[in-house]
């Protein structure tokens, strides 16, 4: 990538000054290309690697205006690191380079450090490594000869560099390339070949990222564009595009407050060019507003002067053609004191000429004849310029620049065949050293081999022998599931019968300590036959379906409360519900939801206090139904919540009555919620009571 290069090659291709902008866009410019250079090339040593920091310090004094202080700090720097890379060879070099040519216009100081750029791809190996560089360095040499109207020397640099890096570069970089050849075309008159390579690099440069360099560009790319339809004589076309221009900058003034003084510099080129097109259509009031706006904005300090001074040279002329001699000499002495400060030649030939004119209208013909026989040498002058750089063919240029560059390409692919040729023979040679190891090494692991199969085949026998174990401790808690399941069925009727035979004893005739121990029997036969209906429960295997079938839940949960009522009874407790404002079924086991409920129910009644309230409630989402049980008990310590739903939990405690608990309940409740496509989750604080949810899909046609 190359930055600002053609600043000092616009004239007479009229693009907005960048003066006032170098202390912003020339130090952006280098912390790019050090950027760029930095990512290309890794391989840096440690010993100069904080080189790096060097160069950061320098671009920090360049974005504070340093520029001196800049270039002594990293010219003085620089000596004291030997061996440079070449990618920190480059960036040191652009920097010095950019700050002669861009900043300085030193031409004579800068070409040095274009040529040492070049001198640095100095063998076949480097340039093929380091083509986007190598084509760079092309442009640095271009630029000054560019500059120094060596134009046909300046076109070869640039058409090489063209043809170097156009393999590996993308659109956004080859606007530059694109843009200087349209800078040759246009210098050699070639106007309608220079517009089309004007709006091919615009094209090109609206891949790049906005930044304000490549919006600048851009506009000046329009603006050229433009310039060249002027000069072919096709107004509306120019017009239309200078249009473009001032549209373009307008629709991106938000995105660069900050350089509005750049941007009005840009509308006051465009308004001159602008004021061409008028004056050759005789509007010459409409031009005088043009030209006075373009020269007000670019007079001022660090603005394009240099624009400024040809659209008052053009108001000139309008003064002269509408003979306004007070107007036109006023000028005209305003601009003589400018020509000392703003070299131009082409500036002062015109003005010369307006002064002959002047002198003619007022009749004192030996100023009028000085000052022309003055303008006739620097018209010479220029003539002999253009005519030289006319005289030139480009097009036989490209055919021979074609020719010497497949010559050298020839060249250097026959010393990269050489090359590799070398390489080929190390790597052969590696190659045969590399067998032998293998070989000696192979040797050596055989007896290794022979080891690691016999490991190999301990560990297998280890893992047949660890299969056999688990598979029998499979077959032995399957066991044990089915011994669990016959002694529970085994003692349920037993137990049943002795809870059943406490139900018919009359009690009227025995005493107090016969009841109490009746009402035991009697309890522990209906907690044994609790535990033991959970028991089995717990073992099922799984072989037994849950059926599920059309449910209304208001219903089930009513019915699953009132049997429950006599129980909070005896507690003085009250079970509240708030069931839906209408009928809803769900697809469900009516067993197992019921017994879901009365197990959480039952529950909050153990573990709540007496003359407590306990809330049912149930409530209808979208695609869900959601049933709380809500009591005011003595809730779920922390260190237990993660526990309460595991099968023989250790998280079981008395209810607040003495009332035993088994640790199985919930962990039932949590597997048919799930069978379900449920779920069951609680929330408590650990003092203040405990709400479980159960939240169960609705059937379809019920969301």
């Amino acid at each position: 990538m190359v930055f600002f290069e053609a600043e000092s090659l616009l004239y007479p291709v009229k693009k907005t000054s960048l003066k006032k902008l170098h202390a912003i866009l020339i130090p952006a410019a280098v912390s790019v290309l050090l950027i760029f250079s930095c990512n290309k090339s890794p391989d840096i040593p440690e010993s100069n690697k904080d080189y790096n920091k060097v160069l950061d310090s320098a671009n920090r004094l360049y974005d504070a205006n340093k520029h001196v202080e800049a270039i002594e700090y990293i010219n003085s720097v620089t000596g004291q690191y030997k061996d440079l890379p070449l990618s920190q060879k480059f960036e040191y070099y652009a920097f010095n380079y950019n700050y002669l040519f861009h900043l300085k216009r030193d031409n004579v100081h800068a070409m040095p450090y274009a040529d040492s750029i070049l001198n640095l791809f100095n063998t076949p190996e480097i340039k093929a490594k380091e083509v986007t560089r190598y084509g760079e360095a092309f442009f640095f040499k271009g630029d000054v000869l560019f500059a120094e109207n060596r134009y046909n020397e300046a076109y070869r640099y640039f058409y090489q560099g063209k043809l170097i890096a156009s393999k590996d570069i993308n659109d956004c970089a080859l606007n530059d390339y694109s843009y200087h050849m349209a800078m040759i075309m246009y210098k050699q008159e070639h106007y309608r070949l220079a517009a089309e390579n004007f709006k091919n690099s615009f094209r090109e440069a609206s891949s790049c990222d906005l930044t304000f360099r490549s919006f600048y560009r851009r506009q000046e790319l329009l603006n050229n564009t433009g310039l060249c339809y002027s000069k072919i004589n096709e107004p509306a076309s120019a017009l239309a595009y200078f249009k473009k221009a001032l549209n373009y900058i307008d629709s991106n003034v938000n995105k660069f407050k900050v350089r509005d003084g750049a941007l009005d510099a840009a509308r006051g080129v465009i308004y001159g060019n602008e004021a061409n097109i008028y004056i050759n259509q005789s509007k010459f009031a409409l031009a005088k507003k043009l030209l006075k706006r373009s020269s007000e904005i670019n007079l001022r300090r660090g603005n394009d002067n240099l624009d400024a001074q040809l659209s008052e040279l053009k108001l000139a002329h309008i003064y002269y053609q509408a003979k306004q001699p007070d107007s036109l000499i006023g000028l005209l002495n305003t601009i003589h004191g400018q020509l000392d400060s703003i070299k131009n030649q082409d500036a002062e030939a015109d003005w010369n000429l307006l002064m002959a004119k002047y002198f003619s209208q007022k009749n004192e013909p030996q100023k009028a004849l000085d000052y022309f026989t003055r303008y006739e040498i620097l018209k010479d002058s220029i003539t002999s310029r253009v005519k030289t750089l006319k005289e030139a063919d480009i097009g036989e240029e490209i055919k021979r620049f074609e020719k010497d560059y497949a010559f050298n390409k020839l060249q250097q692919d026959n010393q990269v065949q050489h090359l590799y040729l070398k390489i080929s023979l190390v790597f052969g040679l590696m190659f045969l050293i590399i067998i032998l190891s293998v070989l000696l090494t192979w040797r050596k692991s055989r007896k290794n081999i022979k080891l690691l199969g016999s490991l190999n085949y301990q560990i297998n026998q280890q893992n047949t022998d660890l299969e056999q174990a688990l598979y029998e401790l499979k077959s032995n808690g399957q066991e044990k599931d089915r011994i669990l399941r016959a002694v529970a069925h085994d003692l349920r009727n037993p137990i049943g019968g002795i809870a059943s035979l406490t139900q018919f004893m009359d009690e009227d005739n025995c005493s107090d300590e016969q009841k109490e121990t009746i009402d035991l029997i009697r309890e522990t036969s209906l907690n044994s036959l609790e535990l033991i209906n959970e028991l089995l429960e717990v073992t099922n295997d799984g072989i037994k379906l849950t059926k599920k079938e059309i449910v209304e839940i208001n219903s089930l949960l009513s019915h699953s409360v009132e049997l429950l009522r006599f129980k909070a009874a005896e507690k003085e407790q009250q079970i509240k519900v708030k069931l839906l404002d209408k009928p809803l079924d769900l697809f469900i086991s009516r067993e197992k939801i019921w017994r879901v409920m009365s197990n959480l129910i039952s529950n909050a009644i153990k573990f709540s206090p007496e003359k407590t309230v306990i809330n049912v409630k149930v409530i209808s989402r979208k695609n869900e139904v959601e049933i709380s049980v809500k009591d005011n008990g003595i809730g779920i310590p922390t260190k237990v919540k993660d526990k309460v739903f595991h099968m023989f939990t250790e998280a079981k405690r008395p209810g607040t009555a003495g009332e035993k608990s088994f640790g199985l309940g919930l962990s039932i409740c949590k597997q048919i919620v799930e069978d379900h496509n449920g779920e069951i989750w609680f929330e408590s604080d650990g003092a203040n009571g405990t709400t479980f949810y159960v939240n169960l899909p609705k059937a379809d046609g019920n969301s």
